[in-house]
């Protein structure tokens, strides 16, 4: 049954998103940067919803009380990182529009990435560090001034569940340069949709929004170590089960 509810999922999104991406970028050139993003995030709804009722993936959100006020209140969203889940999660669940930061090469796949090309993020070149902070920082700041929130994944990549990846001060560093406030996010994606794995399993997802970090005064390094603190804590609050070896691992060493 797994497999099945997976193909059909997979079936609906790419049977969906075809005339979705060629419907955006139709309309594209009539509409602004925020009617576009929200064109956009009518599909990210359509396969999140999806995965609730085909795949039986539920989100559970605590802590939305945290987010900041106002229609042009900035922040950068730190989110743990374990699948595709959260990607499209965090869109259907935030009350501004998101920019996410996310390496140029996802612009050449077809009709999904031509779709993402359309909308205002921030696409870098991981190649070239010092340009790609300098973007970051330049288009971080002219977005967050309009009233949308900067998104990362400080491990980079998709963590495995129980896993912890090596967190980096970029979103910090973005945070401190523009006086933005950090929200970190803890995600237990991996219980239901695992990295890299196509058959997903039906059960809650738990995202966790845990409160603004100031990032005045502070040094990059330094904010992201208890921004990695919280993240991970709470992380072993939502799924301790994941997280079960390191006791094992602690009583070995004793």
């Amino acid at each position: 049954m797994p497999l099945i509810r997976s193909i059909l999922h997979l079936l609906l999104m790419t049977v969906t998103v075809i005339p979705w991406a060629i419907a955006v970028l139709l309309a594209a050139p009539f509409l602004s940067s925020t009617q576009i993003y929200w064109m956009c995030a009518g599909w990210l709804r359509v396969a999140v919803s999806g995965g609730t009722a085909i795949l039986g993936i539920r989100n559970r959100v605590t802590g939305m009380e945290n987010l900041p006020t106002g229609q042009t209140s900035a922040c950068v969203l730190l989110v743990k990182h374990q699948s595709t889940w959260e990607t499209f999660s965090m869109v259907t669940l935030m009350p501004h529009p998101l920019a996410y930061v996310f390496k140029k090469e996802l612009l050449y796949v077809p009709f999904f990435g031509w779709a993402m090309g359309r909308m205002d993020m921030i696409h870098i070149d991981r190649s070239k560090r010092t340009e790609a902070f300098s973007k970051v920082a330049e288009q971080g700041r002219r977005l967050m001034s309009q009233g949308v929130w900067v998104i990362m994944f400080p491990e980079g990549t998709r963590i495995a569940r129980g896993q912890q990846g090596v967190y980096k001060s970029g979103g910090t560093r973005l945070a401190i340069e523009t006086g933005a406030p950090v929200i970190p996010v803890a995600v237990t994606s991996a219980k239901c949709w695992p990295r890299k794995a196509f058959i997903k399993r039906p059960g809650i997802v738990d995202i966790s929004i845990g409160k603004p970090i100031s990032s005045l005064g502070r040094k990059p390094d330094e904010l992201m170590r208890e921004v990695q603190t919280w993240i991970e804590a709470e992380m072993r609050r939502l799924d301790p089960e994941a997280y079960a070896h390191e006791g094992a691992t602690a009583l070995v060493k004793g």
